[in-house]
């Protein structure tokens, strides 16, 4: 038993006077509603959740108070009467406009095995429903930041065999072939030690947006890392249709930009394999693919930058293939 400030106990009107003070300091609506669903108690919290004074709620009627809500709690409402706990959530517009998320619960009141009424407890749970929503967008931040560069937003490698694998198996489906495109920004080294890692990020950002703007919709581009892409085209008919998209990209990224006062040409190496599925062997593994394309970017370099070269390896030349160590890097050229 709670008791007073001497270490007298309370008496029955001293706690429900306490009582009372207590639930009209809760934020939360509370209320009883007897068999008839009349109300017979409630809280102050009436007056700021539907501007209605406790005392013009006793012996109102739940289709009263509710209005226009009363047909969607009308369900709940129906099964509390007969017996069964209800929990669900709704909004509430106050009289002031705002919109509360609550989340209400009908308690049965019973008596002798007999529903006398229903307790009701209505609590404003916006505050954590921002929450929930804060929570779920920084969780959609991290997934985006762990699978997407941070400079130029592309998908990084971390998302690229797995785009790979895609490709290869709507390849197999299909039986169209696919193109992987090694790129690399020729004399970026050399840029980035004139002009300064500042201007050497923006015109990162700048390919990065030319790459990806000059093919289709389904094609995809990823930065490899440093001042490497990688192109993806999947549903490719031949050849000479990957040829015209690589020429249109050459075109593309060869515009003249103008960054911190310098006018810089901009251009790019790529590198070609196009892969058609065959029945018989299975398919290559996405850093297999990587490794041919590599080849054939150092060839581009090799014969004078600004230019693409095409391999097309046998189904041995992808067994035989050797990856890259980790810590290689390729030559500037």
């Amino acid at each position: 038993m709670s008791l007073k400030s001497g270490g007298r106990p309370l008496q029955n009107d001293d706690a429900g006077e306490i009582l009372l003070e207590l639930v009209d300091h809760l934020d939360a609506m509370i209320a009883c509603w007897d068999s008839q669903r009349r109300c017979i108690f409630a809280n102050d919290a009436y007056q700021h959740w539907f501007g209605i004074r406790r005392t013009e709620l006793i012996g109102m009627t739940m289709e009263e108070l509710l209005g226009p809500l009363y047909p969607q709690n009308l369900p709940f409402i129906d099964a509390a009467y007969q017996g069964q706990r209800q929990v669900f959530e709704r909004e509430i517009t106050t009289p002031d406009g705002q919109v509360r998320h609550s989340l209400a619960t009908y308690t049965p009141r019973i008596l002798g095995g007999t529903v006398e009424g229903i307790f009701v407890h209505v609590a404003d749970v916006g505050p954590l429903k921002q929450l929930e929503r804060q929570l779920r967008e920084a969780k959609a931040d991290a997934e985006r930041a762990a699978h997407h560069d941070f400079l130029t937003g592309l998908p990084n490698r971390v998302l690229l065999k797995d785009r790979v694998n895609q490709a290869l198996a709507l390849s197999r489906r299909s039986g169209q072939k696919l193109a992987l495109v090694s790129a690399d920004i020729d004399g970026f080294k050399h840029m980035n030690d004139s002009h300064g890692h500042s201007i050497g990020d923006q015109i990162l950002v700048k390919v990065a947006r030319r790459l990806r703007d000059a093919l289709r919709e389904a094609d995809s581009v990823t930065r490899f890392g440093g001042d490497e892409f990688i192109l993806l085209l999947p549903g490719v008919e031949s050849l000479q249709q990957v040829e015209v998209m690589v020429n249109r990209v050459l075109e593309e990224v060869r515009a003249p930009v103008e960054i911190g006062g310098a006018f810089l040409k901009p251009t790019c190496s790529f590198g070609i394999v196009v892969y058609e599925a065959t029945p018989d062997r299975p398919d290559p593994e996405p850093d297999v693919l990587i490794a041919q394309s590599d080849k054939a970017l150092y060839r581009a370099k090799l014969n004078g930058r600004d230019r693409y070269e095409i391999i097309q390896p046998t189904p041995i030349d992808y067994e035989r293939t050797v990856l890259p160590s980790p810590a290689s890097s390729r030559l500037e050229l």
